[in-house]
């Protein structure tokens, strides 16, 4: 991608078009639909974590699917024991690896360069883990800036402590602040301070472009 701007541009874009078109009732809330899962699913409690954690991972779908929010008040409800933490971490983490992987081959349909390799930031991927939205967009970009397939086992390997302590340390945290960590206002304002430092590093890169030519 030639601009740096142009991914969280369209990311905010997203955000607040689906909060839009929620708030005048033309969709229904991604919780909604959420909730019309669980009574799908019914019994097969392992299988709805997976999939509303697969329905967040994916790039620009997650801003309208509260899916962690949504299995952590299931968790909480479930009261799970040692076992079940371990099953729950083991069915988020590959669908959060599933979802990696579905955004870094969309990505590879925009990619820029087709016959080098960039190398993988580990920094840059660990930042990106703090919010599985910032993940899809981080693997989207790996795959258009032609970095290496093992950017999504590795974001696969690190998600397991980060599920593991997620879920055991979801008995001592309210519903609250989990929602608070969900809220749209506080994701689109996250975007806009990428946005803002994107559109930045444009502009220095082409004033230091300007300047060598």
């Amino acid at each position: 991608m030639k601009y740096n701007f142009i991914l969280p541009a369209s990311a905010l874009f997203a955000v607040l078009l689906i909060t839009a078109l929620v708030d005048m009732q033309v969709i229904p809330p991604g919780m909604a639909i959420l909730e019309d899962l669980k009574g799908v699913f019914g019994e097969y409690f392992y299988v709805l974590i997976f999939t509303i954690i697969l329905l967040e991972s994916i790039v620009y779908v997650g801003f309208y699917f509260p899916g962690q929010f949504f299995a952590v008040v299931l968790v909480i409800l479930s009261n799970p024991s040692v076992s079940d933490v371990i099953y729950l971490t083991i069915a988020m983490v590959l669908a959060a690896t599933l979802g990696s992987m579905t955004n870094f081959y969309l990505g590879r349909l925009n990619q820029k360069q087709k016959n080098t390799t960039e190398k993988l930031s580990i920094k840059s991927l660990l930042l990106a883990m703090i919010h599985i939205n910032s993940l899809a967009f981080f693997m989207f970009s790996a795959g258009a800036n032609n970095k290496p397939f093992k950017t999504v086992w590795l974001a696969g390997v690190l998600n397991l402590p980060y599920y593991l302590v997620l879920i055991a340390t979801t008995a001592v945290l309210s519903e609250e602040i989990m929602q608070v960590a969900e809220s749209t206002w506080l994701l689109a304002s996250i975007i806009s301070v990428w946005l803002a430092i994107a559109v930045f590093l444009d502009v220095k890169k082409y004033q230091k472009q300007g300047l060598q030519s």
